[in-house]
This record gives C-alpha cells, sequence and structure tokens, in this order.
C-alpha cells in the first residue's frame, strides 16, 4: 500500500466532516467597501421589507385612509357649526330705499351668521359610522393579510440565499475534493496502480464539478440580488445575514394550531368585514325611502349696517333697532318618486350582499384546507430533517470508505465518484430540507401569526 498516498487521504478531507454551516460572503462583491457590510437577522429583513414593499405600504396606507374615514363618519352625526358672512351691494334706483332689488330690504345689506346645523337622519340610524368602522376592518384585515404574505416571501429570499450560500461552500469543497482524487488518480497511474481510464474518469468529474461551482456561485448571487430588492430602496448589496438554518421554532399541536387560526386568521377577519360592509349598504340603500329630517338654527345679523342696532332702511322713521337675532329652519324632505332609482341601489346593495356571503364561506372552506394542509407540510418537512441529516453521515462515511477502498485498489473510480456525488447531493438536500420546513413554518403563520 502506498503509505504516503494513504497519509494524503486521510489528513485531506475536511469535506468529510459533516454538513457545511459556516456562512459564505459574496464573490462578487466589490473586493473593497466603503463599510463594514450590515448583518441582518430574519425578523430586521421583515422590518426593512415592510418599509419597502409597495404592496404592503398601499395596504397600510388603505386602512390608515379608513380610520379617517371614520373620524369623518362620526362627526357627520353631530352637530356642525359655522359661521357665514356676506355683503350684499344692490343699485339704488333713486325711488325705494331698498334699492332695484325686490329681495333686499336696502341697498346695503350685512350678514353675519353663526350657523348650528343637524341632521337627525343620520344621528337617528348611526349607519355612516357602522360602516366606516366595518371598512376600516377590512381595510386593517387585508393589511394583515398583506405583511403576512410579505413574511413568506422574504422567508423564501432569506433562507434561500442562506441555502445558497451553503450551497456554494458545499460545491466548493467538492471542488477541492475532485481535485483531491484526480491528483491520486494521476499519482496511482504513474505507480501503475490503475489504468489510466480511472484518471479519464477522475478529471470528467472534477470537469463536472467546476462547472456546478459556478452554477452554485450564480445561484448564490441571484439570490443575494432577490433579497437586496425586498430589503434596500438604494439596491445595496453590502450585507450579510445571520445563519440561523437550523434553529427553526418548534411546531405547536395541531389543535393548538386550530386555536390560534380561529383567534388570528386575517383571511377570515377580511371576509367576515366585507359581509359586514355589504349588509349596511344594504341598510343604507333602503333608508333611501325614509323622510330625512334636517334642522339649520342661525344667530347673528342681517342688517343695513354692521351694527348692533341701525335703522331699516324701507322703515327710517321706526328708528334704530336691535339686529341680533336668530331664525330656525327645520327640513322634512318626503321621498316620493325618483323613476326606480332607489329600488335599482337596493337591488345592486343586495347582489353584493349574496357575492360577499359566497366569499366569506368559500375564505371559511379554504382556511381549513389550507390549515390542515399547510400543518402536515410543516410536519412532513420536520419529519425528514433526521432522516436527510442521516444521509449526510452516511454519505460522508461512504466517501471516506470508498476513498480508502480504491486507494488500497478494492473499489473502482466509478464507485469513488458516485460517493463523492452522493455526498453532495445529500447536503443540498439536507438543506433544500431546512429551507422547506421554515417556509412551512412561515405559510402556516399566515393563518395563525407567529408562533
Amino acid at each position: 500500500m502506498n503509505t504516503r498516498l494513504l497519509g494524503w487521504l486521510l489528513a485531506a478531507p475536511a469535506f468529510l466532516a459533516g454538513p457545511v454551516e459556516a456562512q459564505v460572503t459574496n464573490p462578487a462583491a466589490p473586493a473593497q467597501v466603503s463599510s463594514a457590510p450590515l448583518t441582518l437577522t430574519l425578523k430586521d429583513a421583515l422590518a426593512r421589507a415592510e418599509t419597502n414593499v409597495p404592496q404592503v405600504l398601499a395596504a397600510l396606507s388603505d386602512a390608515a385612509v379608513a380610520r379617517e374615514d371614520l373620524v369623518q363618519a362620526r362627526a357627520g352625526i353631530r352637530p356642525q357649526v359655522s359661521f357665514r358672512s356676506d355683503y350684499l351691494g344692490t343699485q339704488g334706483n333713486g325711488v325705494f330705499p331698498s334699492g332695484r332689488f325686490v329681495t333686499n330690504d336696502g341697498v346695503h345689506v350685512y350678514r353675519d351668521w353663526a350657523v348650528l346645523h343637524q341632521d337627525f337622519t343620520a344621528a337617528f340610524t348611526r349607519t355612516g359610522p357602522e360602516r366606516a368602522a366595518a371598512a376600516e376592518a377590512l381595510a386593517r384585515a387585508k393589511a394583515d393579510v398583506a405583511r403576512r404574505g410579505l413574511v413568506v416571501t422574504v422567508t423564501r429570499a432569506y433562507y434561500g440565499l442562506l441555502a445558497a450560500q451553503r450551497k456554494y461552500a458545499t460545491a466548493q469543497q467538492a471542488l477541492d475534493q475532485a481535485k483531491r482524487y484526480f491528483d491520486i488518480s494521476q499519482s496511482l497511474e504513474r505507480g501503475g496502480e490503475v489504468a489510466h481510464s480511472d484518471v479519464v474518469r477522475a478529471e470528467l468529474q472534477y470537469t463536472a464539478q467546476e462547472q456546478a461551482f459556478r452554477e452554485a456561485k450564480l445561484a448564490m448571487d441571484t439570490a443575494r440580488l432577490d433579497l437586496a430588492v425586498l430589503l434596500f430602496r438604494d439596491f445595496d448589496q453590502n450585507f450579510t445575514v445571520v445563519d440561523d438554518l437550523a434553529q427553526s421554532a418548534a411546531l405547536p399541536e395541531y389543535a393548538e394550531i386550530q386555536k390560534m387560526a380561529a383567534r388570528e386568521n386575517p383571511d377570515l377577519r377580511a371576509a367576515t368585514s366585507a359581509l359586514l360592509v355589504a349588509k349596511l349598504d344594504t341598510k343604507i340603500a333602503r333608508q333611501a325611502y325614509l323622510p330625512s329630517l334636517t334642522a339649520d338654527m342661525v344667530y347673528g345679523i342681517e342688517a343695513n349696517a354692521f351694527a348692533l342696532h341701525s335703522t331699516v332702511a324701507a322703515a327710517p322713521e321706526k328708528g334704530p333697532q336691535p339686529n341680533l337675532g336668530y331664525f330656525l329652519t327645520v327640513s322634512l324632505n318626503v321621498p316620493l318618486w325618483d323613476w326606480g332609482s332607489r329600488s335599482s341601489r337596493v337591488r345592486a346593495a343586495e347582489v353584493r350582499r349574496e357575492q360577499a356571503n359566497v366569499e366569506l364561506s368559500v375564505a371559511q372552506r379554504t382556511i381549513l384546507r389550507n390549515l390542515q394542509g399547510f400543518y402536515q407540510e410543516a410536519q412532513t418537512a420536520r419529519e425528514q430533517l433526521a432522516s436527510l441529516q442521516r444521509s449526510v453521515d452516511l454519505s460522508a462515511e461512504n466517501l471516506r470508505l470508498n476513498g480508502l477502498r480504491y486507494q488500497a485498489g478494492e473499489a473502482t473510480i466509478l464507485e469513488l465518484v458516485d460517493a463523492q456525488t452522493a455526498v453532495t447531493q445529500a447536503r443540498n438536500a439536507y438543506e433544500d430540507g431546512l429551507v422547506r420546513y421554515r417556509l412551512a413554518l412561515a405559510n402556516v403563520q399566515t393563518l395563525t401569526g407567529i408562533f
């Protein structure tokens, strides 16, 4: 046995030590940067993405607008106070003190009023604020749905980058290992211990690993770009991510998941709020058949002089009279005929209500299906992790043993190449399994909230 080659084989393969855990930096980044890279956890990434993704920002803006609509609707049923000041200048005719316009009692008329307005119909029914409150709840639920959807997107990009970095490290070590076995084959050929075909096969393996290494680098760079789009408005790639891929949260029992989904599901809240809005729209449409009652109380002056006391131009012989006073206008409007427009609005509102009812039913069924499906996916992914880790350990041991057997002439080059390929595939499958479990948890949490 060639002891020199055996010592080389036993000392070299750090590749056999187990799964790659070291974080890999981006080789495509500039050699010199102006500042240290920003280190981000998943929580940091989610916070940054929430301020950059337009879909989430739009949903949050809609929720803020709905809140202001509720404030306006509540204010609309309360008494409104305003002030009005008018000057009415009428052209004189030289004969009558009222001038040319019979509606005025003088050439100069000053009108300064404080006006109190109250819509009793809106105050009694209160459907406006109720509808605005339901619309706000709907907007907040949609914003929550957008946030949780963003969590899945960011989680996929974040752990996709981590997995790509790990696969890049695996490909780099696999390339080094293939080069090492290629050199061993050449040395064994020079010693007459193997045929030239072994060298050819080892070189082919080395060439294939070179290509796999370049593809892994491209995949890592692409994953970094995908995450940078979500996190930075100025598209900054000078960042690193904390590798917590193997430190995922435990999956609660299904009974607890069901309770959390019943309390925290935003899709169900959105569908329920949409149905309530549709019902209130129907109620508002039907209220158009009812009489409306409003009142306006005015206090101030309407006189020929801007003063507390003045002489009325139309009756100067009466002397100065007090100008301050009030008048009350109460209006009752009874609808009689509108060519069917009100009944049409009622029918349209009822159609929308029925559609909202159908959508709520679909949402309930979809939530039940997704809850069970997402949970089963997470459970399966979690159970597979131990098997995938076992495959990594076995494939690494298999490579070590085949390397010894090949050096001793007991194994063929094909067995050694297969062992190398099995290690890479097992490690990549393990990284994919970790990402799958993380994404499965994120999908479950879109229905239940964080656990």
